[in-house]
């Protein structure tokens, strides 16, 4: 039988850890995909928009994402063709898939239009 004073133990740590996690992958998005989004001054967060409006669901939204940033075109984009007279195309990274997609969910997490909403009751 737990404690009180084990359960708060524990809750602490479970928190202290998924914490961590969180913040390594928002880390690795940052290293891997934003920082080049910044000096490239490509605008994360209107992209996102556009995925929300074309797609709708977060699972396909990662799936059109995955498979766009494995093989980036011009063709299979969201984005507009006057976009690319502005902005570079996109290379393809070199990064395992698991990892892709951990970073594809942080991206999401991170522009996410749901933590700006404001409900009134």
């Amino acid at each position: 039988m737990y404690t009180m004073g084990k359960l708060r133990l524990w809750l602490l740590l479970s928190v202290a850890v998924f914490g961590q996690v969180e913040s390594l992958e928002v880390g690795s998005l940052e290293k891997d995909c934003l920082s080049c989004h910044k000096a490239q001054q490509i605008p994360s967060a209107m992209i996102y928009k556009r995925y929300l409006m074309k797609y709708s669901t977060i699972k396909k939204i990662e799936e059109s994402m995955l498979s766009y940033i494995k093989n980036p075109q011009k063709s299979t984009s969201i984005m507009p063709p006057q976009f690319f007279l502005k902005f570079p195309m996109k290379d393809t990274l070199k990064i395992e898939e698991k990892k892709l997609q951990r970073n594809i969910k942080a991206y999401i997490e991170k522009f996410d239009l749901k933590k700006k909403l404001q409900i009134h009751p």
